[in-house]
């Protein structure tokens, strides 16, 4: 049975880029990362989140504090419950681009979807694939990628979660002097299974 839950307001930023030292080290911890993706679509307590995420409600708590110092989550409100008091913590933004990943980040991500894989109720689908692809082919596809998630059209709150993690990266040569820009962003709807392109 899911807690009673009044309307919250939105993440006050729809977009926040990534770029601080404290961000990329907060970003660097798997359980932080499902934390962001738990909250990416409303508000929750820590009880709540230790529970959604298996996890203890005392290392969900001082997950949650890094992330706030680290501005990418806030509490969207507090309210009095039976004598004591209760913490609502929401992501600052709805989206979180990182323009410029760094290793310890993206294999923080990368454990956290696989942590989240292991424990989907669900077949999962991940395909990874190497493909000879121009730049402007590869651009293309990009593109094409983040079209497909952005206007996957999203079903009512009692419908299951899914999680999509999309990159399309390009392999280093050899001699380490090819351009290998990515791109990682977390989307409203980057939760619980993955694709990797």
């Amino acid at each position: 049975m899911r807690d009673a839950q009044p309307p919250f307001l939105p993440p006050p930023e729809d977009v926040l880029e990534i770029g601080a030292p404290e961000q990329f080290a907060a970003l660097g911890h798997p359980l932080r990362q499902r934390l962001l993706f738990a909250l990416g679509h409303r508000p929750a307590t820590a009880g709540r989140l230790a529970a959604q995420l298996d996890a203890k409600k005392g290392n969900v708590a001082h997950h949650l504090k890094v992330l706030r110092e680290a501005g990418l989550v806030h509490i969207a409100e507090t309210r009095r419950v039976r004598g004591g008091t209760e913490q609502y913590y929401q992501r600052t933004a709805r989206h979180m681009i990182v323009a410029e990943p760094q290793a310890a980040g993206t294999a923080a991500m990368l454990a956290a979807v696989a942590q989240e894989l292991g424990r989907s109720p669900a077949d999962t689908h991940l395909t990874l694939r190497h493909l000879r692809l121009s730049p402007a082919k590869a651009a293309e596809l990009g593109r094409a990628l983040t079209r497909l998630v952005d206007e996957a059209e999203e079903s009512a709150e009692d419908q299951p979660l899914h999680g999509v993690l999309v990159t399309l990266y390009q392999h280093a040569e050899p001699t380490g002097t090819t351009d290998t820009t990515q791109a990682v962003s977390f989307g409203s709807s980057d939760h619980q299974s993955g694709r990797a392109g």
